[in-house]
């Protein structure tokens, strides 16, 4: 998954060392606009090479590619959103479009040719046709 936005914390880094070796990995909140209004996203960069090739600042305008996925611990679950490609934005450039929300199924029709003189009606008018009975049942 891909999402634009602008770097607003960067957390502090965390280190430690385990069966594979010293590892290094750092949060960064970024702030992005989804509908009317702004929204929130943490994610994490692991590993000392990626921190330093994506230098990531706060104020920066940033693509995030990432991966979404969960892990348990104790009987918790935990979302661990980690960023495996960060780039820089211009920020004077067209942002990314973000997929489209989904509209409602009560949302109003766009076809105003529809509208007859009983605008709450949900199908138009039916018109008889000469020669018909307005009982056209077949039973």
């Amino acid at each position: 998954m891909e999402l634009q936005g602008k770097v607003i914390a960067a957390l502090p880094e965390r280190s430690g060392t385990s069966a594979r070796g010293d590892w290094k990995s750092q949060e960064f909140v970024i702030e992005y606009q989804e509908g009317q209004y702004p929204r929130h996203l943490v994610f994490t960069v692991f590993g000392a090479d990626r921190l330093q090739r994506f230098n990531i600042q706060v104020g920066q305008n940033v693509l995030v590619a990432f991966d979404i996925d969960a892990h348990e611990w104790n009987g918790r679950w935990f979302t661990d959103i980690r960023a495996f490609d960060v780039r820089l934005v211009d920020p004077n450039a067209a942002p990314i479009a973000q997929p489209a929300p989904m509209q409602s199924v009560a949302a109003p029709m766009a076809d105003a040719s529809a509208a007859d003189a009983n605008p709450a009606a949900p199908f138009p008018p039916q018109q008889e046709a000469a020669g018909e009975s307005a009982d056209d049942l077949p039973f």
